[in-house]
């Protein structure tokens, strides 16, 4: 049987089965099926209490009053039932008649059913109007379903005109075509089954006819009520009921796309301008172009290239595809990164003066470091091994109120690349000249790097306080290096000074105020700092540090920096008395701590904005490093045969060094003096070269590679210097960089082959040739010229040719074994297995040499 319950519009259809289970009395059982939304559908089983009611002669029974009475949430009559048993307000029950109980039952049981009528009337009442409601909505619903059924109609009617007369143009269209016959037959399968796109004959866009066979009823449209129903809700959730169904918005997409489908209209191309980095890969190619990697994919099979998504292209490919595809380009390169990172302009108004930065410069021993001592009131040159500047030193000091900084560069020929980077920080140039010894070779290359960088020179004459100082033989000299002063007629100052009775130092300072004055240096200290690496080191307590000298903006702790292919925050700045300071403002040098790691000296540093655009940065720099050092290797050691035969033919030796050093330059100023050395049969090779001390890594390095370790003002831990005994690494130290070159050109040259040397010894003619049965033929000669020996070397010569090269079997004097003959005698020679000696040849003899060489 079937039922409907009213008040939740739902649809309750009873099924009774016939179990064998116990049932109480009064109760049936039954299942009802719940259908929902969606083809959502729930079983329940439900019972059903069968009420009695009972007439006025009936016979009460006790438990009449409990089952009976009404629920608390009924109506008005429950207090009434609640009322019944206390009628009776005599406290003794025993003397109760039973008549008078029955009379207050049946009142109560009176009321009752009075009550219940009248619920079944209030019942009755809302089912009606249920039920007029809800036919109501099914009119509303049939007559939004017959209006959706009449669009679709005209829809399909409309396309379906549409269609006819699109086939009927292609028809005509077949008709004018020469190939009659074979159209025809293409006409007859159209009819036949239609057409696909992308299938045969897909010239024109023709549309999948909707026949009756395969259009389907209209479906009905959503109210406001189903179409929140399939909305996710808390209930729906932790229900076992299906999961949600599709939203309003992929409905909508789904709808859109087969109007397009049906249509057949193409989506509207949408042009973009694609940026193309150097390298693409096809898959980011088309997302940049919104375009699919499938017709990218199609587009290069046409050309005749098998790609994937997943390939790297360049850029000048993607140009083309992106191109094709009717798209704009922007080429960008990945050095754009670096742009805004350097030489952004400043405003006039922004700038003010700041202090000049003098770079000392000249020969070797020629007082430059002891000037700088001397003005600075420091003890330098004691601390530098051998008396020699071997560091980038920068240092400022104040004179009348107004700041200098001196920056001083070695003057030994190795130090070349210091010197040049002093010159291109520098606005002034100090030129230090000995009064005895005069313009020297390092001081030519200063004056060289110098006018290079474009700064002007001042010249300072040392050691006037010397017996054979020469002061006007300087200012002669320099003017054949195009040096003019002006005591010569020149614009280029010079002052005499002593540097160790400190004579006329004031007149050097004013000098460069003067200078500094005339070039009028500004720069803007409110904002981000610029600058260059003068020195860079890696020390043991505070990690890397870098030397820098700030050239326009204000470097402060907590900045972030990039410095060549290292970035940091910089946690401490450190001035040149050791005294750290809050803030380095411009031309002020800084030692900087905080680096990731240690930068390579001359490397110019910039501030960035935060870590991401630093460590993009420096990971940009570090593999392009990385590339450049692979090509190079690459370029020079090309495939294993080819080593083999360049060794073979070159006979190139290589002594393989392991270079360990205290600062960026002194490393830097090593190995540029020994890839000096050599020839084009040895030359050094420099597996590793690095600041810090020498580590357990570095032995291993040298191990495998058969490489010698050299120390430049750094030693070996304990670690290191156990694994190099064991593995009978050598590990040299030095201080000075005069020692280090020399040793290892010596080592240079035990390497080389010695050198074949001959000496001629004399000549001898053939006169006669005997031919001796158990000997063989023997030359009657006579010694012309010096003397012939026994175990030298001979040629035979005949026609000033040499025909025969070798040694002598049996030197004869007359029957006598001898081991020289002297000019002017007569011998009998034979030769070590050659016999063709001819009356009138010569015999020239001589000694061979071995001499060792040298670099």
């Amino acid at each position: 049987m079937s039922d409907t319950k009213s008040g939740d519009d739902k649809t309750l259809s009873v099924t009774p089965k016939k179990t064998l289970t116990l049932k109480r009395p009064g109760l049936e059982q039954g299942t009802v099926r719940q259908n929902f939304s969606h083809g959502r559908t729930k079983s329940v089983v439900v019972e059903t209490k069968k009420r009695k009611f009972s007439l006025p002669g009936d016979k009460p029974e006790p438990v009449a009053p409990s089952v009976f009475t009404p629920k608390p949430a009924a109506a008005a009559p429950a207090p009434a039932v609640q009322e019944a048993p206390k009628a009776p307000s005599q406290p003794e029950r025993s003397g109760m008649v039973l008549n008078e109980l029955s009379r207050g039952e049946m009142e109560a049981r009176r009321r009752a059913l009075e009550g219940s009528k009248a619920r079944e009337v209030e019942d009755r009442q809302r089912a009606q109007e249920e039920a007029k409601r809800r036919a109501e909505e099914e009119e509303r619903r049939k007559r939004e379903r017959e209006e959706s059924a009449r669009r679709q109609a005209e829809e399909e009617a409309r396309l379906q005109t549409e269609a006819e007369s699109r086939r009927r143009a292609e028809e005509e269209a077949r008709r004018r075509a020469p190939q009659a016959a074979e159209l025809a037959t293409v006409d007859e399968e159209e009819e036949v089954k239609p057409r696909r796109p992308g299938g045969a004959g897909a010239g024109a866009p023709v549309r999948r006819l909707a026949t009756p066979e395969v259009a389907r009823p209209a479906k009905p449209t959503k109210g406001e009520e189903d179409r929140r129903r399939g909305k996710l809700t808390l209930n729906t959730a932790l229900s076992d009921e299906d999961a949600r169904g599709r939203s309003l918005s992929s409905m909508r997409r789904r709808q859109e796309k087969f109007k397009r489908a049906m249509h057949n209209e193409p989506r509207e191309k949408v042009m973009r301008e694609v940026i193309l980095p150097e390298t693409i890969t096809i898959q980011e190619l088309a997302q940049r172009m919104s375009e699919r990697a499938v017709d990218v994919v199609k587009f290069f099979m046409k050309q005749g290239q098998i790609l994937k998504p997943g390939d790297v292209i360049d850029a000048d490919t993607a140009e083309l595809v992106a191109s094709e595809f009717g798209h704009t380009v922007r080429r960008v390169a990945e050095s754009d990164i670096e742009e805004g990172l350097f030489n952004i302009a400043d405003r006039p108004e922004d700038l003010v003066s700041r202090p000049p930065v003098v770079t000392i410069m000249g020969h070797v021993d020629h007082g430059k470091t002891s000037l700088l001592d001397a003005i600075r009131n420091a003890n330098v040159v004691s601390g530098e091994a051998g008396g020699i500047t071997q560091h980038i030193g920068a240092y400022q000091i104040e004179k009348n109120g107004q700041k200098i900084t001196f920056i001083d560069t070695p003057g030994h020929a190795a130090f070349t690349a210091m010197r040049a980077r002093g010159a291109q920080v520098t606005d002034i140039a100090v030129l230090v000249v000995a009064a005895d010894d005069s313009v020297m070779p390092q001081t030519i290359e200063s004056i060289n790097h110098a006018k290079a960088a474009g700064v002007p020179i001042i010249v300072a004459i040392n050691k006037i306080d010397k017996r054979d100082a020469d002061p006007q033989k300087v200012r002669t000299e320099l003017l054949r290096h195009e040096v003019f002063v002006e005591s010569m007629g020149g614009e280029v100052l010079d002052v005499e000074v002593s540097a160790t009775k400190g004579t006329n130092l004031d007149k050097l300072l004013e000098a460069i105020l003067l200078q500094a004055e005339v070039l009028d240096l500004k720069a803007n200290p409110d904002r981000t700092a610029e600058g260059a690496v003068i020195e860079a080191q890696l020390d043991k307590g505070r990690g890397p540090v870098a030397t820098v000298l700030v050239q326009t903006g204000t470097l402060m702790p907590g900045d972030i920096i990039v410095a060549g292919n290292e970035w940091g925050r910089v946690r401490a700045l450190v001035n040149d008395r050791g005294e750290h300071v809050p803030e380095a403002p411009p031309a002020m040098p800084v030692e900087v701590l905080g680096l990731q790691g240690t930068p390579q000296a001359g490397d110019r540093f910039a501030v960035v904005n935060n870590e991401a655009r630093a460590r993009e940065i420096t990971e940009y720099r570090q593999r392009l490093a990385r590339e450049k050092a692979v090509a190079k290797h690459a370029g020079q050691r090309g495939s294993l045969e080819q080593m083999m035969s360049q060794l073979q033919a070159s006979g190139l030796k290589e002594f393989p060094l392991v270079i360990k050093g205290d600062v960026q330059g002194s490393i830097e100023a090593i190995n540029a003096a020994l890839e000096k050395l050599g020839n084009d049969e040895v030359r050094v090779r420099i597996v590793h070269s690095g600041a810090g001390g020498i580590t357990e890594t570095d032995v291993s390095l040298a191990e495998t590679s058969g490489a010698a370790i050299i120390g430049f003002n750094v030693r070996a831990n304990a670690q290191a210097r156990t694994a190099a005994a064991a593995a009978g690494i050598e590990i040299r130290y030095y201080s000075i960089i005069y020692n280090l070159v020399d040793d290892v050109k010596a080592a240079l040259s035990g390497m080389l082959s010695p050198e074949r040397r001959e000496t001629f010894i004399g000549n001898a003619e053939i006169l006669e040739i005997f031919d001796i049965s158990k000997v063989g033929k023997i030359a009657g000669c006579r010694v012309t010229e010096g003397k012939v020996e026994r175990g030298a070397g001979v040629r035979l010569i005949r026609d000033n040719v040499v025909v025969h090269e070798g040694t002598l079997k049996t030197l004869k004097r007359f029957k006598d074994e001898v081991s020289e003959v002297p000019g002017g005698q007569e011998c009998g020679m034979a030769f070590q297995n050659y016999e063709d000696m001819r009356v009138g040849d010569v015999i020239e003899c001589f000694r061979v040499e071995m001499v060792s060489r040298t670099l």
